[in-house]
């Protein structure tokens, strides 16, 4: 009976430690991503000219104002 208990404990433990092995992978992968992303982002932002936006006082309204 106790055999069966400890058993059981092990295997449920093991269940948990691969659960958390695959959330650790996830993580990683992700954080991964948000770096990629942060950097696309990061030179998108940098790439666009900022004397190309004019203040909005200076935008003609569109044709149907």
């Amino acid at each position: 009976m106790a055999d069966d208990r400890l058993t059981e404990i092990e295997r449920h433990m093991a269940d948990l430690e691969k659960q958390v092995d695959d959330l650790n992978t996830v993580v990683i992968q992700q954080g991964k991503k948000i770096d990629r992303l942060e950097k696309d982002y990061r030179a998108l932002r940098d790439s666009v000219d900022a004397s190309l936006v004019k203040p909005q006082s200076e935008e003609t309204p569109p044709p149907h104002y």
